[in-house]
């Protein structure tokens, strides 16, 4: 066989080896997406995504930030494209104290209530109750041993500004059978939608387009999606105008005090001065600005005038008590429970703001207990005991606050008038008193 022969039954050997790699790569994805959706009806084991390089750089869209780029980064997002504007939400939160601390306290409302999982027949009529007690006591069980649980709650609160959040629910064999094994947040940087208003997520195999967000595998928060764009009605996009307008008033504030806070040097030469005196002259002027000192002839008369004086300073303080008021507003939907400097309030007054936040918390916990329901306690429930299944609740304990008085009287009344049986050891947890322990030795008090 000649060269030439040779030659190309190597090159067509390589053609065939390339081709049919990516021909078998697509059928793998387009099976494995088939077995997900269509296959048994349940979740596939092991994690979908893994970690990216990609996922912990960032370009910081927020440098320069202008009305046309804002406007730009927005439309981006509006397109599906939701890599930079997730980062400039991130940035804003980083780089305003006072966006940073309104955000938190709203989060914070919700996050910080403890939870629990309550059986269905608490919440409907007609429910089998030895179901629903089963399904909700083994959702119990298997989130109890998922440490990352309240992390991917913090995680999933991230919605309130950027309207989005996504975890991946982790399916694992044990002992025979499908069980979550963990849940695990998913970057931001990996959101995208698609024409349809769909969301994707980006994966290294679909680092473009995406792939599906598909049942029983990932658990989607979207509080403040009503209709239209998913993307459109977090409390960050909301706030976003505001924070510019803060940066650029906190940029020339700073440029103003540096003007504002220095004397202006003035020096005056003899019309004979030759151009290289002059220089000499303006050296020395800006030797003063660092080293406070001079040396200069008789010829040269210095002057040192202050600057601003006379004159009021622009009203920057007030441009940035407004927006930080206006951040305020969106977030807690009042200003009275966050620091105003000179701003004041009669005690009825800040009552109703307060009643505000309560009422925000109120709807924040009930989506997210209806987002929780949906994509984290229907497919336990579901894959564990069948279809039908009454499907528990995720509900969080609302704290109430009382004196001790308080909740001796409610006590007393609860067991003396109206003969309400009340557990023991709930009373001690809430009076702040252990339960003795044995034969430990205890306080009798007079009867």
């Amino acid at each position: 066989m000649t060269r030439w022969g040779l030659w190309f039954f190597w090159f067509a050997e390589r053609t065939l080896r390339v081709f049919r790699g990516l021909v078998m790569g697509y059928l793998a994805r387009w099976w494995r997406k088939i077995w997900l959706v269509r296959g048994r009806g349940e979740p596939v084991a092991g994690r979908l995504l893994f970690p990216r390089k990609a996922d912990v750089q960032r370009d910081y869209p927020s440098s320069g930030l202008v009305p046309n780029r804002l406007t730009a980064i927005l439309q981006e997002a509006d397109r599906g494209n939701l890599g930079r504007v997730m980062q400039l939400f991130e940035e804003m939160e980083e780089k305003d104290a006072h966006l940073f601390a309104v955000a938190s306290k709203r989060r914070l409302a919700l996050t910080g209530l403890s939870w629990s999982i309550v059986s269905a027949d608490e919440y409907a009529e007609g429910v089998d109750r030895v179901k629903a007690s089963e399904a909700a006591a083994y959702c119990r069980e298997v989130l109890s041993e998922l440490d990352s649980l309240d992390a991917v709650l913090q995680h999933l609160s991230l919605a309130m500004g950027r309207n989005v959040s996504v975890a991946e629910l982790v399916w694992d064999v044990v002992r025979g059978s499908l069980r979550l094994v963990d849940v695990v947040p998913v970057d931001f940087g990996r959101l995208a939608f698609d024409e349809l208003d769909a969301l994707r997520i980006l994966t290294s195999e679909e680092p473009e387009r995406g792939i599906p967000v598909l049942p029983n595998k990932f658990i989607v928060h979207t509080p403040h999606s009503v209709s239209g764009h998913p993307g459109r009605g977090g409390l960050l996009r909301v706030t976003a105008l505001n924070y510019m307008g803060k940066r650029l008033t906190v940029k020339d504030w700073l440029i103003y005090a540096e003007v504002f806070g220095m004397p202006v040097r003035i020096a005056r030469y003899d019309s004979s001065a030759t151009m290289e005196e002059k220089r000499e002259i303006l050296r020395m002027l800006e030797s003063l600005g660092s080293k406070a000192s001079g040396l200069f002839s008789k010829a040269v008369e210095l002057q040192f005038v202050e600057a601003g004086q006379g004159k009021s300073p622009p009203p920057y303080s007030e441009v940035v008590e407004f927006l930080n008021r206006e951040m305020s507003k969106a977030w807690l939907g009042q200003t009275l429970t966050t620091e105003t400097p000179g701003l004041g309030g009669s005690y009825a007054a800040t009552k109703i703001h307060e009643q505000v936040r309560k009422d925000l918390r109120a709807d924040d916990i009930r989506k997210e207990g209806r987002t929780i329901r949906r994509d984290l306690l229907a497919p336990l429930a579901r894959l564990k005991f069948g279809q039908d299944v009454p499907v528990p609740y995720f509900r969080r304990k609302m704290d109430r606050p009382r004196t001790v008085e308080e909740l001796t009287n409610v006590l007393s009344g609860a067991v003396n008038s109206l003969g309400l049986q009340v557990p023991v050891k709930w009373a001690h947890e809430e009076l702040g008193i252990p339960v003795p322990v044995g034969d430990e030795e205890v306080l009798s008090g007079s009867n």
